[in-house]
């Protein structure tokens, strides 16, 4: 039997824009996490390492520690989102940030693979290219507008917590926004309960091509479950795809569902909006918080265009993409 939450759920994790404080999400960097970080860059600078050989659990940063048990607070038992504010991008290279970065989110949890090539740290940016069904082209590889989602929706293990770093900002537009999935099925709960039931059953996601030959281009999985929590896998952009991959139309119940759900996107008291800032690290809970990113238009100059650096971070399975 499929167990769902058949009730309105109360507490931070299902807030609502009128209920959020800064202090609920926005964690600046303390004097004392600044020294260590300070203190690891000098070392980085006499004996140079790669962000990933970095492991952070032998590393003397108590101040730094403390900190990121806030920001896990705020993703597991608060509003399910937090930005770390920030590090200081002009004093440092970006290989010594992207080192820092890479510390600090490995206090959370273990960053794993995000590619089956076996990439750990993931540039988004806009390549020109565009998504269409089986192309394989994520839509955070273009500045097209990212509806409510959140990561690798498609795959068999999701990450816990997704963690991005703003190295540049978009010369205009790139909004963040954020939907607690508790929020969300509240809503449904009491202006829509008739279409929940479809969405605790499995609809198909396009992997992305990310499978090995002879593997199922597709994932056969439902967009709620509940286990005494709420795990959601929203990639609306991939259950589309998925479906003209299987070459057939979906169902009737599922259309519905998808439509209701997405009209209650439009409901703006129910998201938080922010924009990333040069050095600031966004932490998401990834299971149970949905995140977009409005479309934006880019600086001209190569070196001046968007660019976010992103981890997964997941210490269920393997550190693999599949886990």
């Amino acid at each position: 039997m499929i167990q769902t939450i058949d009730h309105v759920v109360a507490g931070k994790k299902a807030w609502v824009r009128a209920d959020i404080a800064r202090d609920d999400w926005l964690f600046p960097l303390t004097p004392d996490c600044r020294d260590e970080l300070n203190a690891i860059v000098a070392d980085l600078r006499r004996k140079p390492q790669l962000a990933e050989q970095i492991d952070a659990a032998q590393l003397p940063i108590p101040a730094c520690r403390d900190l990121m048990r806030r920001v896990q607070a705020a993703l597991d038992e608060g509003v399910r989102f937090a930005v770390v504010d920030r590090l200081p991008m002009d004093d440092i290279s970006d290989d010594e940030a992207k080192a820092l970065y890479w510390i600090l989110s490995s206090l959370l949890a273990r960053p794993v693979q995000q590619k089956l090539t076996g990439t750990l740290i993931y540039d988004v940016h806009d390549t020109g290219k565009k998504a269409t069904p089986g192309s394989g082209v994520r839509p955070d590889q273009t500045n097209m507008d990212q509806f409510f989602h959140n990561d690798n929706s498609y795959n068999t293990t999701q990450p816990e917590y997704v963690a991005l770093l703003c190295v540049r900002p978009a010369k205009t537009g790139g909004v963040s926004q954020v939907i607690s999935f508790y929020t969300l099925h509240n809503e449904l709960l009491r202006a829509h309960p008739e279409v929940i039931s479809r969405l605790y059953e499995p609809v198909w996601f396009d992997r992305q091509k990310e499978y090995q030959p002879g593997e199922p281009a597709v994932l056969s999985a439902p967009i709620f479950s509940y286990d005494g929590r709420l795990k959601v896998r929203l990639g609306l952009f991939q259950a589309r795809s998925g479906y003209s991959l299987m070459n057939q139309p979906m169902d009737e119940a599922a259309v519905t569902a998808i439509e209701t759900l997405t009209r209650v996107f439009t409901n703006e008291s129910l998201r938080f909006d922010f924009v990333m800032e040069r050095g600031q690290i966004q932490f998401v809970n990834n299971l149970e918080l949905c995140h977009r990113r409005t479309t934006f238009v880019d600086h001209a100059e190569p070196h001046n265009k968007r660019l976010m650096i992103r981890l997964w971070l997941r210490n269920a399975g393997t550190p693999h993409y599949h886990g």
